[in-house]
């Protein structure tokens, strides 16, 4: 099992030059006092936060029940939290048997070329084949395929069951930059932003992550940036009371402000992570993309190196189409991590491959249905061997 969080030490921000740099900040203060604040219930008041010499912001209505316990000012030690959420052996396989499931039509097609096959030119066009058709992309079949002829050649594999063993090694190694873990404890609060298109399973996977997070006694805030969404606000709410966790919205607020206001609140209750949500953006539009950018830099001036994580949550269902858009939020926003969501449907898992040839950035969890158990730290012996049947 691999190393899933890790907390680093390291010296707390003198709240009182933080708190300068927000009153001095150009246009996000203003608008983050004006905007009206929406509650939601069940609601508690909650104490405005100090702001130096700045007026006092409105009161934040929260859905917390009660409020979490304030972690200690000492500074944190060097822990290195394994195994990941799920120690359960029980547990384990029903994840791992639901993986295979999910990606059981891509298996099927890679594995069963192997059954009674020669080791010629033919088996090679069929693996071509079945890699392009389970979205792995033209680069990297390429690869895969010419790294395999070379160890066929180079070990002289005269078995079928050799060379699906020596393709499976081959596509772990691929997929082995991807796995990483996410750092806990080098900022308090630690803010992730998290971004995504419509329909991916963006807000669902905040939700998800904050009760991950909780398991490793982390105090948790949620902001809901898609102010557009009213549908948005409520599911994040639900999420809010389902972890007991603050949700910080506002009706038809500017995003930048109301996530601005949330790490305000998450630094003055000593929040160990805050997470905000943002509207779903194609990235095709680009004036909307360029919100994306102003976000990130209204929470810059709310906390000197925020945001600390900047994750993507791609739906495996939509194909090389994932591919685009990891390289388009890439290159507005400058991605730290991926969150891959839906691959108990009609997934064909090679887009990780295609993603780690070609833009290959963290996968820190994939997802295979809408428990919360079903997001998981992402493997990549796992992931191979519920792709070629190990």
């Amino acid at each position: 099992m691999f190393s899933f969080f890790k907390r680093f030490k390291g010296s707390k921000e003198s709240d009182t030059a933080a708190d300068e740099s927000l009153a001095a900040q150009d246009g996000a203060t203003p608008e983050a006092e004006a905007a009206p604040v929406e509650p939601v219930a069940p609601v508690q008041p909650v104490q405005p936060v100090e702001r130096g010499a700045a007026a006092a912001p409105p009161v934040v209505a929260t859905t917390i029940i009660e409020p979490q316990p304030e972690p200690q000012d000492a500074a944190l030690d060097t822990v290195e939290i394994v195994p990941p959420p799920m120690q359960d052996a029980g547990a384990k396989r029903s994840w791992l048997t639901r993986l295979k499931t999910g990606l059981a039509k891509t298996s099927s097609n890679l594995t069963g070329i192997f059954v009674g096959a020669k080791i010629d030119e033919d088996l090679y066009e069929e693996l071509e084949t079945a890699l392009l058709m389970s979205d792995a992309g033209v680069e990297a079949t390429e690869f895969l395929l010419e790294s395999l002829r070379e160890k066929v050649r180079s070990e002289r594999l005269t078995d079928p069951q050799q060379v699906k063993i020596a393709l499976r090694t081959l596509l772990v190694e691929l997929l082995k930059p991807l796995e990483k873990s996410l750092m806990l404890g080098r900022a308090q609060p630690l803010v992730m932003m998290i971004a995504g298109v419509n329909g991916a399973g963006k807000t669902t996977s905040i939700g998800k992550l904050a009760k991950h997070l909780q398991s490793f006694d982390q105090s948790v805030l949620l902001a809901a940036g898609d102010t557009f969404r009213a549908a948005a606000r409520e599911q994040l709410a639900i999420w809010g009371q389902r972890n007991n966790v603050t949700v910080v919205a506002q009706e038809s607020g500017d995003p930048a402000a109301v996530i601005f206001d949330a790490v305000g609140a998450a630094r003055a209750r000593k929040i160990d992570v805050m997470m905000a949500d943002t509207a779903g953006r194609l990235p095709t539009q680009l004036h909307l993309m360029e919100e994306l950018r102003k976000v990130k830099r209204v929470i810059g001036k709310a906390q000197d190196g925020a945001p600390h994580e900047v994750l993507l949550v791609i739906d495996a269902n939509t194909g090389q189409n994932a591919l685009t858009q990891v390289k388009s939020f890439d290159d507005a926003l400058g991605l730290t991590g991926l969150i891959v969501t839906k691959l108990d449907g009609t997934a064909k898992g090679g887009i990780l491959a295609a993603i780690a040839r070609q833009r290959p950035i963290p996968v820190y969890f994939i997802g295979v249905g809408e428990k919360v158990e079903d997001l998981q730290p992402f493997s990549a012996e796992e992931f191979s061997d519920a792709l070629l049947g190990g």
